[in-house]
């Protein structure tokens, strides 16, 4: 496909034609000029494609669902998410899909954001690597990805209309460096902006964000699209160079033909829009070969999402080694909760997947257990309410009271954790709380596990229950994969990707979050961990935790050099070993500290991990690059990024609030 020749022979109503969507999932094709449509179909974590069937009415075609991104980044495992860009690939290949709407890499502001479960994490540098990995790995086998929602889209309530406002350097340091990370290590075929406005321009007309920084800074070659309505004057978007308005809006052709005439916007601006989504079409016709070779199966794609499921599933609490399970010695464990039986697998929203299977938690702990295992599902579930009924509740607790152990499973739905509105509350239902409290009086071994997307405030009950793992929401084959867990035949390695704070009132955005129409990032660069730190404040549990059934030891911090050079990589390494009798994972975390800034500046920053597996009383030496850019921060002084004179410390640790070994090197 010759672009420039193409783009050379379209009239202006057809290039004019071109710049909106045809319908709801393709772009405009012309058969005169042999330009096909591109289709395009949500779907970060599973494919939604909606078709129509014979009698008219649309439904969505089944699909693995995959975990969730908050899930996914609970591994801490790049080539895990990797994998399952490309198993993804596998999924709009079988059904004709060209590109796929993900992923997001919005930084996750408060827990409360409605649309989290969708997003990696609070810090940029794990969201920016996990969302990298799993844009190469879509792209690998000849799917674009849509990198959304560009930009600071972290609250759902008024997402239309609210303005999300911050300095330059919260802008840079924060809510851009995950973009910024997948943009220049993947290049991303397409980038969907936010709904929202930025500092008071709307994300798909503002030339500071798409134009400036996006294309000029970065380097971006790709093609930027609107989220689905998020277009509110087409020429401005145009003129801020967003090339695609989705989906077909009546009124696009008429706005930019206006603007035209009026010498609004110019032929130049008209033809690099319509050149850059000429090449997206070659990109995809280019990459015909690559969605041939090596074909998956379904049931691969399957047996990965259990994979990644296994290593996000986190352990949060284990007093005296309640867990695992001893499926040998154990006479009756009690499983107590609907979501046992009906398990809550995923968000809801545009992601929401048909799945083209959900397991059971309760199915595959009977499978391992058989009749050891007694249940009873302790409440009803009608609409958005959680409902107990006193005999069922009776017959929980008699069933808890003779057992080994009591599993009680709670969690939110996808009505609770969903697109288009935000939480009210991070704790659970009180329906739920107050299951947890009775259980744990009668039984002293209770263990709890929640299904949810998000952080959870646990304080009214976590002290009265022995264990506690946190499923996240993990797709179509979490359920078998918690049971492994649960059971012992997979050491738990999943690690937080936000903080779990001791209560809401605690969390940097409270009492402006959600706000509207303007919302003032007043917490600036102190969000998530950084401000926990910068406060001394207590959490529940900090950001990179997670517990294992086995114990690891660091030692030998080595950096390559004491002193950081500029334009050359810096080596850190260390050496790991598994001092228990399990073979474990462990996520090793990189985090730098300037503790005599000229600005204000986090107490320690992540920068770098890496996951790693050993055998019992194995050891190995684990190396990680740290580059110039990890040690700055971003003047709007200067408008660059700066790194100041002085000595910088590195640690190394299991989480942010469990640091294991420090050195130090001087700039």
């Amino acid at each position: 496909m010759e672009t420039e020749k193409i783009l050379k022979q379209m009239t202006t109503d057809e290039k004019l034609t071109f710049l909106t969507g045809a319908d709801t999932w393709n772009t405009v094709g012309f058969e005169r000029l042999g330009i096909p449509q591109v289709r395009m179909s949500d779907g970060p974590y599973g494919l939604r494609k909606v078709e129509k069937s014979e009698d008219g009415k649309e439904h969505t075609v089944p699909a693995v669902c995959f975990p969730t991104a908050s899930a996914v980044s609970a591994t801490w495992n790049p080539d895990l998410a990797y994998r399952m860009g490309r198993a993804l690939a596998g999924e709009c290949i079988d059904n004709g899909v060209n590109i796929l709407l993900g992923p997001g890499a919005n930084m996750k502001r408060s827990p409360l954001c409605g649309r989290n479960f969708e997003y990696y994490s609070e810090d940029p540098i794990l969201a920016g690597r996990m969302g990298s990995a799993y844009v190469r790995g879509l792209q690998s086998r000849g799917i674009g990805a849509s990198l959304k929602h560009f930009a600071c889209n972290s609250q759902e309530t008024d997402r239309l209309y609210s303005s999300s406002e911050m300095d330059d350097r919260t802008l840079r340091e924060i809510y851009l460096k995950a973009y910024e990370i997948i943009v220049k290590e993947a290049k991303p075929w397409t980038v969907m902006c936010a709904y929202n406005r930025l500092n008071g321009v709307h994300c798909s007309q503002n030339p500071y964000l798409l134009d400036e920084i996006l294309r000029k800074e970065w380097g971006y070659q790709g093609t930027v699209i609107s989220d689905w309505g998020a277009v509110h004057d087409r020429p401005a978007a145009l003129k801020a160079s967003l090339e695609l308005d989705m989906p077909y809006s009546k009124d696009s052709l008429p706005a930019l033909k206006r603007a035209y005439e009026a010498g609004e916007i110019t032929d130049g601006e008209i033809n690099r829009a319509v050149l850059s989504l000429l090449n997206l079409v070659k990109k995809v016709e280019d990459a015909e070969p690559l969605r041939r070779q090596n074909p998956d199966t379904v049931q691969e794609r399957l047996d990965l999402a259990r994979k990644i499921a296994e290593e996000a599933v986190t352990l949060l609490k284990n007093e005296d080694g309640v867990l695992p399970i001893d499926e040998k010695k154990v006479r009756r464990v009690a499983v107590i909760g609907g979501c046992a039986e009906h398990p809550f697998i995923q968000g809801g929203g545009s992601a929401c997947v048909s799945p083209v299977r959900a397991d059971a938690p309760l199915d595959a702990l009977r499978s391992a257990l058989g009749d050891r295992v007694s249940y009873s599902k302790a409440y009803s579930y009608w609409g958005n309410s959680y409902r107990p009924d006193i005999f069922e509740i009776r017959e929980a607790l008699d069933t808890a009271a003779g057992a080994d152990a009591a599993v009680v499973f709670v969690g939110e739905n996808s009505s609770v954790e969903t697109e288009g509105s935000d939480r009210v509350s991070i704790r659970l239902h009180p329906a739920f709380e107050k299951l947890i409290q009775q259980v744990a009086k009668v039984n002293p071994n209770t263990i709890v596990v929640v299904q949810a997307g998000s952080a959870i405030d646990m304080s009214a009950w976590i002290h009265s229950v022995k264990g506690v793992v946190f499923s996240w929401y993990t797709g179509s084959c979490g359920a078998e994969a918690l049971a492994d867990v649960l059971l012992g035949r997979v050491n738990p390695s999943g690690k937080l990707s936000e903080t779990f704070p001791l209560s809401l009132e605690d969390t940097p955005a409270y009492g402006s979050y959600p706000s509207t129409p303007v919302s003032w990032y007043g917490e600036g660069v102190l969000m998530g961990y950084r401000y926990y730190d910068a406060l001394d404040r207590e959490v529940l549990f900090p950001f990179g935790y997670g517990l294992s059934y086995t114990s690891f030891e660091y030692s030998d911090l080595r950096l390559s050099s004491p002193r950081l050079e500029k334009g050359k990589p810096l080596s850190v390494s260390l050496r790991v070993k598994n001092t228990g009798n399990r073979t474990g994972k462990e996520t090793v975390q990189i985090y730098v500290s300037d503790p005599a800034s000229t600005v204000r500046r986090p107490k320690k920053e992540l920068k770098g991990f890496q996951k790693v597996e050993l055998k019992p009383r194995e050891e190995k030496t684990v190396t990680i690059t740290l580059n110039g850019d990890d040690f700055a921060f971003y003047s709007p002084v200067y408008r660059r990024w700066v790194v100041e004179k002085g000595v910088f410390q590195i640690l190394a640790g299991a989480s942010s609030r469990d640091i294991r070994l420090s050195a130090e090197i001087t700039y």
